[in-house]
């Protein structure tokens, strides 16, 4: 597919500085471009590339003036990152998608199939499932007895849907992520630890990407909750019970224990640990490897473990380079302290 910058333009609305025939058919970084690709400069740190770059086309925002000359034809938009964002979902829209159903498929006769859907070889369904319209389910996927598929979602290859679980529309699920196993509940015994069963689910609802290898434990009772519009990295952790708000985004690697509700429009940074029993308030930012003890209230911004102001954790962190040359000086001050004490008692 071949797509020229003139019809580009009317499709982000934005202004052509350049050839409006120039030609594009992949993306590329700027600093990687070939001819024939599209490209894109918002950070300013790549400024210098976009006068060598090899792109045959460059989004940029509408304040960039070039310093020097360009060979690529420019297209001026508000946000050029956003810019790039709708075009690579269009790219991704007009791809061909697979359809049909593998005669190596093992599917329950109970379950409930939309219509063009895809499923790939050694797929399970189990009894009373309903998969809706559009959905993909790609190699070794496994959908569990009672399990709700919206329309229009992807799995990946080898996702567990564990049983009576409910997927919503338009989700991504990617490789190897487990939806509905067990919650981390045992009751210590003078014998050990006796396993609690765990007779709830998950509910995730519309519009949700949940990365590779990621898992979201069912609840105890109830329902583990992840609400429209959430986005989890790839190796996230989602302890039973649950409740995550709208649009809320967490990095790699993030972990939330039990019973825990965010707010919505929450961001996470990678390896950042959230304790359980706890109330996470609309628009908080946690920052990476920072560990929350306790709830947060909405709009705050937190950093290290335990998890602090940002402004203070970032003072705290100016003054610890400090400290070396601190300790001295204190030392110093003890000495001369203790010597004009000694002098004082003489008199």
């Amino acid at each position: 597919m071949k797509f020229t910058a003139k019809q580009i333009a009317a499709f982000i609305q934005g202004e052509i500085v350049g050839n409006e025939n120039a030609e594009v058919y992949t993306f590329a970084k700027i600093e990687e471009g070939t001819p024939g690709a599209l490209s894109f400069l918002s950070n300013p740190k790549y400024t210098e590339y976009i006068y060598t770059t090899q792109s045959s086309i460059v989004l940029v925002n509408k304040d960039f003036e070039p310093q020097s000359e360009i060979s690529a034809t420019l297209i001026k938009v508000d946000n050029a990152y956003e810019s790039l964002a709708k075009l690579m979902m269009l790219y991704e829209s007009m791809k061909p998608k697979k359809q049909g159903i593998s005669s190596l498929a093992s599917i329950a006769a109970s379950a409930k199939i939309g219509e063009n859907v895809y499923i790939a070889p050694f797929v399970v369904v189990g009894e009373n499932c309903e998969i809706g319209d559009g959905c993909m389910l790609h190699d070794g996927v496994s959908v569990g007895d009672g399990a709700k598929i919206g329309e229009g979602t992807v799995l990946n290859a080898h996702v567990t849907v564990y049983h009576d679980c409910h997927v919503g529309k338009n989700c991504i699920l990617h490789s190897g992520c487990v939806i509905g196993a067990d919650g981390f509940g045992f009751a210590p015994t003078p014998n050990g630890y006796e396993k609690i069963p765990q007779i709830g689910i998950v509910k995730i609802e519309d519009n949700v990407e949940i990365g590779a290898n990621t898992c979201i434990d069912r609840a105890t009772m109830g329902a583990t909750i992840v609400h429209s519009g959430v986005k989890l990295d790839n190796l996230v952790q989602i302890a039973h019970n649950d409740e995550i708000g709208s649009h809320t985004a967490m990095a790699a690697q993030v972990g939330v224990a039990g019973t825990t509700k965010i707010g919505e429009w929450c961001i996470f940074g990678g390896q950042a640990g959230i304790s359980g029993h706890s109330s996470i308030g609309d628009r908080t930012t946690v920052g990476p490897q920072c560990g929350t003890i306790g709830s947060l209230k909405s709009g705050v911004t937190v950093l290290g473990s335990p998890a602090i102001d940002a402004k203070e954790y970032i003072k705290i962190s100016a003054y610890s380079k400090k400290l070396p040359t601190m300790e001295k000086t204190i030392k110093q001050l003890k000495k001369e302290i203790e010597e004009l004490k000694a002098e004082l008692n003489k008199k």
